[in-house]
């Protein structure tokens, strides 16, 4: 075993090698095509990726530091547990995530798993499930800017999500057996004053000056930050060379042989084989698709926002780095959840109401930078208030139920009582 391991890691090594070398190669003999899509993937970084990201970037650093995430993490362990079967704490990056989109969840995980805040399964199950795509993304860059109806992203929205708790459903089995959560939540007491400890002990703990706090936000956020900008870029540039290359139509046959047997129109193949690389790309190939359907065309951009391209996972993996979360079970997810949110979007299509006859292919989004920030911390805020909410519903159902089982055996002894006296 230890013998094809090493042959593996080889072959990999070789392949990543002539890869990187042929795209340096390339670069030297597209300068002019290369230094394009390099600005391209500079503009989205600059004027979409940095400014939207870096306040909760900052935020959850800052929140993580006070011990707020332990508070919350008290508040909906009831509800992250049972369904989840992640600690209360996941519930901080799923709500981050819902409302800043990728790769702030990764982030997010990837500080719990080093400040040991779950398990290294644990770790992974959130993963599996938090990575998603934000509202405005859905909403505006694609149903408005790419498909031109603001209607569709309702349809785009609902497949995301429910694809996405759908995938952390299934992912709750993944490790059963396993050792749960490294910090055991104690049950005893109230649980306001529980989370009011639990925030007291974590900020203790961390016991920085808030001024300190602050600096070391702002820094690890810009760092992190940068990181993921050099991904897109590198990204972009590469699909580029890829398409002046011609490699992209290799594998063309092989995806449309596929779109046809699931019955969708294989000109969608070029979308899916962008997609693979890149999010932004691929959604706006499938938008512009004219001669597809916009049923197909919504269907294969619905999975290509669930997978979100090699450039997120390549910013996933750079974010996890030094932990020992594996990238294998993540993989896995994005393609489950690429397949469960092209079906659901199928199966919603005929719930909502779509603009019949053709649509733009491309229109420019409106609404400036606060805009954008307002309407993500709104949602932010709605999301982590209908998650304290399930939480605190499942806290009372539990408790319900446990008061009702102590009275049971109750009854039964006296009535057992009663038989021996009358006996």
């Amino acid at each position: 075993m230890g013998r094809i391991e090493r042959v593996e890691r080889k072959g990999l090594l070789y392949f990543t090698a002539f890869c990187f070398a042929l795209l340096t190669l390339s670069l030297a003999i597209y300068p002019k095509e290369g230094l394009t899509a390099a600005k391209e993937g500079l503009a989205i970084f600059g004027e979409v990726v940095l400014p939207s990201l870096l306040p909760f970037f900052i935020l959850s650093e800052v929140l993580l530091g006070l011990g707020v995430v332990h508070f919350i993490g008290v508040f909906l362990e009831p509800l992250m547990r049972p369904v989840f079967n992640v600690p209360g704490v996941g519930a901080f990056a799923l709500s981050m995530g819902l409302a800043a989109g990728y790769p702030m969840d990764a982030v997010i995980t990837a500080k719990f798993r080093r400040l040991k805040l779950c398990s290294k399964t644990e770790g992974e199950r959130l993963l599996a499930f938090t990575n998603t795509a934000d509202p405005l993304f859905m909403f505006g860059a694609v149903a408005v800017g790419m498909f031109g109806d603001p209607e569709l992203g309702v349809t785009i929205a609902i497949a995301h999500y429910l694809a996405a708790f759908s995938v952390g459903f299934i992912f709750r089995f993944y490790g059963r057996e396993e050792r749960l959560s490294t910090v055991e939540t104690r049950k005893e007491g109230n649980i306001i004053q529980r989370a009011l400890q639990e925030m007291l002990k974590a900020r203790q703990e961390d016991n920085r000056p808030f001024g300190q706090l602050m600096a070391d936000a702002v820094k690890d956020s810009i760092s992190t930050l940068l990181m993921i900008g050099g991904f897109i870029v590198l990204f972009a540039v590469l699909c580029q060379v890829l398409e002046e290359l011609r490699i992209l139509r290799y594998l063309l046959p092989g995806i449309e042989g596929v779109l046809k047997i699931v019955g969708l129109d294989p000109a969608l193949g070029t979308a899916v084989v962008k997609g693979f690389f890149e999010i932004d790309i691929g959604t706006m190939e499938a938008a512009k698709t004219a001669t597809a359907a916009l049923g197909d065309r919504l269907i294969i951009a619905s999975a290509v926002i669930a997978w979100s391209g090699l450039s997120v996972l390549g910013q996933v993996m750079s974010v996890i780095h030094g932990t020992d979360l594996r990238v294998r079970p993540f993989i896995i997810a994005r393609l489950l959840h690429a397949v469960i949110a092209g079906a659901y979007t199928y199966l919603l299509l005929g719930t909502v109401r779509i603009a019949g006859g053709t649509v733009p292919a491309v229109r420019r989004m409106t609404g400036g930078l606060f805009q954008r920030w307002s309407l993500a911390l709104t949602q932010l805020l709605v999301i982590t208030g209908l998650l304290l909410a399930a939480g605190f519903i499942l806290r009372f159902l539990s408790r319900f139920r446990l008061v009702w089982r102590n009275k049971e055996p109750g009854k039964r002894e006296e009535k057992a009582d009663r038989k021996t006296t009358c006996l």
